[in-house]
């Protein structure tokens, strides 16, 4: 549609109202209803939004260590524009219109702290470069039979899973709460959220859903807004979603795997039948990339302390910087079999992530090993879980933080504002787990010590 039948449609919408939403830092949608009116006279100037959403965590508590926004600058109004490309109608609230926003800073330019801003930087040193990358991302997370208010009288415990068991690509267990799971594939479809597949993955109320390949900013966009409509559309089914890396330490975590390619011409040039597993040189520096950069840049793709626990040995989630041919114990798996599907796996993202920040990650990583020409290592074969030859990642969220807080590498890929930014935001995670008393704690040293 063009900009005059967008704004068309929203004058006639029977609601008068139009829900626009950003992504703060976490990945998190935050967002609002506006009138038609309001919309059609900000549509192609800024809309105000507290800036207090690069001020608190996702919790909402306010920051005590962040230099962009705080009780020090009064929290004002940022400026948010509009993306009239976002466009897109609310299948579950009457073809709602609906639109993404981005912020900018006084002067109209893009703020280094935003997430979709910041992946468009990275997008356009693709475009100068020449590629057009196309990507995807996949998610997989866990479904329970409850609702917020049920969570919070639980306490988060005991919550009965859609399904039991672990039933990995189940016809009978995806069959059992089929008005769910169709209403998934047809209200995503209709969001234009269009899903390749979805299926049950192993784990009692697990499913796996992989969203269709696209541009990146798109692909971004659906993965962001796929989490939040998965919930909403939960919601009227009396199910809550969870998209935790590790809901429990004797279940497989989630993963957020990002798939990946480079174009031009319409032509995938990560592949080339004359090189060695059909990986052009473009692509074995672009993985190369991806295996220097990737320790510097960890909390990107494992933003919270929980995103640790999912990246141990043995739970499908890697734990070394690796790469190989359709290998799914290492941390990137490259799927070469043909001229159009030829693509990277970058499989040490998790479902927690904000799609903007990891697609951000993994992209701005394998340019770097482009325009470096770095050279790729050989293939681990067999368990990447016993392959240290280039190292590990770090263990904790912690350690990730101080790696890229230090790291000229991040600063050259990001800036040094995000990097600053994004860093404080990880290191007050950190500070907040550490005061808790956990579950743990208390069965552990309550009646023995």
């Amino acid at each position: 549609m063009s900009t005059e039948q967008i704004i068309e449609y929203v004058s006639k919408h029977p609601s008068g109202r139009v829900k626009v939403a950003i992504t703060d830092i976490d990945g998190v949608l935050r967002g609002k209803y506006i009138s038609s009116e309001k919309f059609v006279s900000v549509v192609n100037g800024n809309l105000g939004f507290c800036d207090v959403i690069f001020g608190w965590d996702m919790a909402d508590q306010a920051y005590d260590n962040n230099s962009f926004t705080g009780w020090h600058s009064g929290y004002p109004d940022a400026k948010v524009k509009l993306s009239i490309n976002s466009f897109r109608k609310i299948p579950w609230e009457n073809d709602l219109p609906f639109f993404l926003g981005e912020f900018v800073d006084a002067t109209g330019n893009a703020l280094d702290i935003c997430p979709r801003q910041l992946l468009q930087k990275i997008i356009a040193n693709a475009t100068a470069a020449g590629f057009e990358a196309k990507f995807s991302q996949e998610f997989e997370w866990f479904n329970f039979i409850e609702t917020p208010k049920t969570f919070a009288e639980k306490e988060g415990k005991h919550l009965t899973p859609l399904t039991p068991g672990m039933f990995g690509y189940s016809i009978l267990r995806s069959s059992e709460r089929n008005d769910f799971f169709s209403a998934l594939f047809n209200q995503l479809k209709a969001f234009d959220i269009p899903l390749e597949g979805l299926h049950t993955e192993t784990g009692p109320g697990v499913y796996e859903a992989a969203i269709t390949y696209s541009g990146v900013l798109q692909a971004a966009d659906n993965a962001s807004l796929f989490k939040t409509a998965v919930k909403e559309i939960g919601y009227k089914h009396g199910i809550l979603a969870s998209f935790m890396a590790k809901i429990n330490e004797q279940l497989p975590g989630c993963s957020g795997h990002v798939h990946q390619s480079l174009w031009q011409n319409n032509t995938n040039i990560f592949y080339n039948a004359n090189e060695p597993n059909n990986m052009s040189e473009t692509m074995q520096q672009y993985v190369a990339g991806q295996l220097f950069c990737l320790p510097h840049i960890l909390p990107m793709v494992a933003p919270t302390i929980n995103s640790y626990k999912r990246l141990v040995e043995g739970a499908w989630a890697p734990t070394t910087v690796t790469w190989g041919i359709d290998n799914r114990t290492v941390a990137l798996r490259a799927l070469t079999e043909g001229s159009k599907s030829c693509r990277l796996e970058t499989r040490v993202v998790g479902s927690d992530t904000n799609p903007y920040l990891a697609i951000a990650a993994c992209l701005a990583a394998g340019l770097y090993g482009i325009q470096h020409k770095l050279s790729l290592q050989a293939a681990t074969t067999g368990n990447g879980y016993r392959d240290e030859s280039n190292g590990r990642f770090p263990k904790s969220l912690d350690d990730a933080t101080q790696a890229m807080k230090n790291s000229a590498i991040a600063k050259e890929l990001f800036g040094e504002t995000f990097v600053n930014h994004f860093t404080q935001t990880r290191e007050w995670e950190v500070k907040q787990f550490a005061k808790v008393v956990t579950d743990w704690e208390t069965k552990r040293y309550f009646e023995i010590i």
